[in-house]
């Protein structure tokens, strides 16, 4: 199958109609078409490294990550299912990688470098936009991102795809491999760890008031689907797995 070339873009380079689904890109890419991965990538490389990012916090293990997983992805494409999107099985390869890397860091651990932030120069090696804070609130951000880290995996992956990327409960489900009500738990646990250690950044809270915070029940995430993301078809998980031990 060929991918209709709908001309160039504005680097010379050939682009794909977009009407083209994500599907008929990964099959083409399976019967043999050079271009039609790249195209897939193009198109999801923004979100995909904004994951990356974000459950990582470095931006040199990110991009090492993705690249992981896209090799990953290019590999593997022939024995995607379809039982799930296109995209939901993207970021399940791209989550996966960077729990991969955070479990191996653990085993290994090494004294990173300050921030583990390039210059503005050096740009992200993936070509995607990083999802910077403003100057004036970098340095909270830095304390966002650090209580992040210290948050178990699990708890972190969970909440980076449903807090800060918005991803429907549903969809993060499918993107974990696990219940929604394990993703709603292991939230829901998260957020209840960041209020404790991020009490002190409540406007009129000091360290009292952190240490008996005001913690939101559990929510459904995000009710929309996010832009340039479709729902799979994914099946509902089995009920035992619907808590997670603590």
């Amino acid at each position: 199958m060929e991918v209709r070339d709908a001309g160039r873009d504005h680097t010379g380079a050939a682009s794909v109609d977009d009407t083209v689904s994500d599907l008929d890109l990964l099959r083409a890419h399976v019967a043999g078409d050079r271009d039609a991965f790249g195209e897939l990538f193009r198109r999801h490389r923004d979100r995909l490294w904004a994951v990356a990012l974000r459950t990582l916090g470095d931006r040199e293990e990110a991009a090492d990550a993705l690249q992981d997983a896209l090799l990953s992805a290019h590999r593997a494409a022939d024995r995607f299912r379809g039982d799930s999107a296109v995209t939901t099985w993207l970021h399940r390869i791209v989550v996966n990688a960077c729990l991969d890397r955070i479990r191996r860091r653990r085993a290994h651990p090494t004294v990173p470098l300050p921030d583990g932030v390039h210059g503005p120069e050096d740009g992200p090696a993936t070509g995607g936009v990083e999802p910077a804070a403003p100057v004036p609130d970098h340095d909270t951000a830095m304390v966002v991102r650090d209580a992040l880290a210290a948050l178990p995996i699990e708890q972190r992956a969970a909440l980076v795809l449903v807090d800060v990327q918005g991803y429907p409960v549903a969809e993060v489900a499918r993107i974990l491999g696990v219940a929604e009500g394990t993703v709603k738990s292991r939230c829901a646990r998260g957020r209840a760890r960041l209020a404790v250690t991020l009490g002190h950044l409540r406007p009129g809270t000091g360290p009292a008031g952190a240490s008996r915070p005001d913690v939101p029940d559990v929510t459904g995430g995000n009710p929309k689907e996010p832009s340039g993301v479709r729902s799979g078809s994914g099946r509902s998980r089995p009920t035992a797995n619907q808590q997670e031990e603590a």
